[in-house]
């Protein structure tokens, strides 16, 4: 992302979590609260912005709280990455709860954005300490957005601002509350792809170095299929708001190359496993992205 300025992908992603919260059933990931997360300013200038490209007016209650709009949307942010934004949350939700339950006390959300979950999972952050972790512009964007919504910031949450491409997260988390003794669970969404492969691996080596064997870290990864639908268009999209992919990383090889940083690889979940997880029998065109793997690693 641009030096100083907020990650316009963690908005867009915080605005596909709302959409599908407000319009579909079943749920496949409940962001209940991503929409008031958003500034009015910032959801005007996204539905401007759709409207534009599918050459429909905005209505009145805005695109994706008015019904006929709402579902021309739909086609429009699966192709942008929707299902994907989707399934990998819950994934990752689905297993954090598991690793509650055998023990894990400390959850660090790398990458945050707009992630709710310290608002939105009161019941699971009872028994967690919190770490956010993102760049300083979009974590003082989120800070003040919160502020605005004079939300109160619960005590298990703590704020970790860290520029990855300049600082090892072990460092950042150094200067925290964070408990090196303490089992931990780490959730790297949605960032991988916009590193350079050293600068991916250098932040998996600082988690297994930090955190105490048994500890868990997840995260998705771009795979690059020839002529994947939508691939080109995707990365173009991306390059022209300053947020390039950088990286793909090999699923054949995976499993070795996080031994070499002190990980290893407990799932490497396939299209067709997320496909069968999380999308069977749903009618409404939600499927699992072709290009992109979700990696369960455990510290050793």
């Amino acid at each position: 992302m641009q030096e100083n300025h907020v990650s316009l992908t963690a908005i867009m992603t915080a605005y596909m979590r709302a959409y599908h919260a407000m319009n579909d059933t079943p749920k496949i990931f409940d962001d209940f609260l991503a929409f008031e997360l958003i500034p009015e300013e910032r959801r005007v200038l996204i539905e401007q912005g759709l409207a534009s490209a599918l050459q429909i007016p905005v209505p009145e209650a805005g695109l994706a709280r008015s019904g006929q709009a709402a579902d021309a949307l739909r086609p429009f942010l699966q192709a942008m990455g929707l299902s994907h934004v989707l399934s990998r949350s819950r994934y990752a939700e689905d297993n954090l709860e598991l690793a509650v339950q055998q023990g894990i006390g400390q959850y660090v959300i790398l990458g945050a954005g707009l992630d709710t979950f310290a608002f939105r999972r009161p019941d699971l952050l009872r028994q967690l300490q919190v770490f956010e972790a993102d760049h300083p512009a979009t974590q003082a964007f989120k800070r003040d957005r919160l502020a605005e919504l004079k939300w109160e910031t619960p005590s298990h949450l703590h704020f970790v601002p860290v520029d990855f491409t300049k600082e090892r997260l072990a460092d950042a988390l150094k200067r925290t509350a964070y408990d090196v003794q303490t089992k931990s669970f780490f959730s790297w969404l949605g960032v991988t792809m916009y590193l350079t492969r050293d600068e991916v691996f250098a932040t998996l080596r600082s988690i297994a170095e930090i955190a105490p064997a048994g500890s868990a870290v997840i995260f998705d990864y771009f795979v690059p299929e020839e002529g994947a639908p939508h691939d080109k268009e995707m990365r173009e999209e991306l390059s022209k708001i300053g947020e390039p992919m950088k990286t793909a990383l090999d699923p054949s090889t995976l499993a070795v190359e996080l031994e070499r940083v002190g990980l290893r690889l407990h799932e490497n979940a396939s299209s067709a496993d997320i496909q069968e997880r999380y999308f069977q029998n749903r009618t409404d065109g939600y499927q699992a992205s072709c290009h992109v793997r979700f990696a369960w690693a455990v510290v050793t």
